[in-house]
């Protein structure tokens, strides 16, 4: 489920919106205090922000809305954040992201080097670099603005064939 502002019907309260702020964010995150308190941390930064609380839930929202940037988390229930990011270069969506984990898919990357331009955020990490990589992913794609979609995804590698 995702929410706009806030959360899911949990009882939690809404944050509420800055209107000023042209730049959406969508941040997907398993762990509902994490998914709070990032979501704060950029509000107050005056972003607009909406949540969703795994890859299925970021995946339909996506579909519905038009974002800036996504930040996700790599290792969620279902669906892990580099499987998210299959969908969404397979959807050719031209959608900078940042993935937040405790370890790198390094294997990932080098079976799919079409997912290298994608910035990494190690866990721990304080706000203030959240932050300073949200500006420069922001201004980054600002400067190439068009939302032009990505090229197609390149074919897998083939196996070679067994001879008998």
């Amino acid at each position: 489920m995702t929410a706009k502002y806030g959360f899911e019907d949990s009882g939690d309260e809404p944050l509420q919106d800055q209107p000023h702020s042209s730049h959406r964010i969508l941040v997907v995150e398993d762990e509902r205090d994490l998914r709070q308190i990032t979501a704060e941390v950029l509000i107050d930064a005056g972003y607009h922000v909406d949540v969703a609380e795994d890859a299925a839930a970021a995946w339909h929202t996506l579909q519905l809305s038009k974002y800036d940037l996504l930040i996700t988390n790599q290792f969620m229930p279902k669906v892990s954040g580099v499987e998210l990011l299959k969908k969404i270069h397979a959807a050719r969506l031209a959608l900078p992201v940042i993935v937040d984990t405790g370890n790198l898919p390094t294997w990932e990357f080098t079976v799919h080097t079409w997912l290298k331009p994608v910035k990494m955020l190690l866990n721990p990490y304080s706000f203030e670099k959240l932050l300073d990589l949200v500006k420069q992913m922001l201004s980054t794609t600002a400067s190439t603005a068009g939302n032009s979609p990505l090229p197609p995804l390149p074919p897998e590698p083939q196996l070679p064939r067994r001879t008998s």
